[in-house]
């Protein structure tokens, strides 16, 4: 339990010798107490260690418990894992999360803040990214805001059930942004997953009830077995194959401008009692614009759809004078990217 500075290697130290006074002053930020229990299983021909985790994070007056289950290949096949994981949130009682006990333990040293709502950011993406890459990015930051806003949930934040379905919504819509590239058939029992979970998640349930429930679990398992095993790949041709490896930047400065010249169409002129029939498409586009923008300077791309978000609350809030303000606005600004006929 006591931190002995003295058995580091001397190397570590600067001059090679232990600061006189440094082990006095190096105090615990927290500590992370729990009980391990360890089973080692073969899944067709892979080696997968268990490790069941109970105990809890403390750091001063604030703790909170560790209940982890943890999967590790210890040889073989990614797919073992995955396949074990399937079997295990078949049963209820468990869910796929993201925070490590390190994350939960800086958070509760830092003063265990209210953990606050996170919008979707812009996707940023390599210079020379693929659409598959492209592709993937989307879907790992559909899934993180996801998961972060599960267990926002769960611990009781108000607003984080409408960002998880938020997430999902986006998972879904990400689906249909690069439907040209992969065919709808490959993410069909995604799809078909997502769809049972939002029905649950939709309903008056509690948050615990809905995040461990099996429907959901294997919802996310399933995006996130999609993701790491690349699921679309055998459902594409020679030439599919081709097509899903040009540029993203490209394939994005077209989407852009065609859901622009979407947006722009559909709100050109005032719609009175009629906005929220749009409210759908709406968020349908700001959706891609998030996915699609991250080439172009942040600050001018926030702005833009900055824009559309404002018309998107107002709509929603019934505000009419800032409807037709942020129609005014949004409809108004050129264009930032590229190819789009203005640049």
């Amino acid at each position: 339990p006591e931190l002995e500075l003295a058995l580091f290697p001397a190397e570590v130290w600067p001059d090679g010798k232990l600061p006189t006074e440094l082990a006095s002053q190096v105090q615990p930020l927290f500590s992370t107490d729990f009980y391990r229990e360890k089973w080692c299983l073969d899944v067709d021909g892979s080696r997968i260690e268990i490790a069941l985790d109970l105990g809890e994070v403390k750091a001063g007056e604030f703790a909170e418990p560790v209940c982890e289950l943890e999967l590790e290949l210890l040889s073989g096949d990614t797919r073992a894992v995955l396949k074990l994981a399937n079997q295990l949130v078949s049963q209820t009682g468990l869910r796929q999360g993201s925070l490590s006990k390190a994350a939960r333990g800086y958070h509760l040293a830092q003063g265990n803040a209210p953990r606050e709502l996170k919008p979707t950011r812009i996707l940023r993406v390599p210079a020379k990214a693929s659409i598959e890459q492209g592709l993937e990015a989307a879907l790992e930051l559909a899934l993180s805001q996801w998961q972060y806003h599960e267990e926002l949930w769960v611990r009781g934040v108000k607003g984080a059930k409408s960002e998880v379905l938020a997430a999902m919504d986006l998972v879904r819509h990400i689906l249909m942004l690069f439907g040209g590239n992969v065919p709808r058939k490959a993410s069909a029992h995604l799809r078909d997953l997502l769809t049972q979970s939002e029905a649950i998640m939709a309903s008056d349930v509690s948050a615990v009830s809905a995040v461990y429930n099996t429907q959901t679990a294997m919802a996310k398992l399933a995006l996130t077995e999609w993701l790491v095993t690349k699921g679309w790949q055998p459902f594409l041709d020679a030439k599919a194959q081709g097509k899903i490896a040009d540029s993203f930047k490209r394939f994005s400065d077209i989407h852009l401008s065609r859901h622009a010249a979407e947006l722009k169409t559909a709100f050109a002129q005032p719609l009175g009692d009629r906005y929220a029939d749009q409210l759908p498409r709406l968020t349908r586009n700001i959706d891609s614009m998030l996915m699609l923008a991250g080439y172009y300077d942040e600050n001018v791309a926030s702005e833009w759809i900055a824009n559309w978000q404002g018309l998107r609350h107002a709509i929603a809030a019934n505000q009419y004078i800032e409807i037709e303000h942020y129609r005014n606005e949004a409809i108004a600004l050129e264009p930032f990217w590229l190819h789009s006929g203005k640049r």
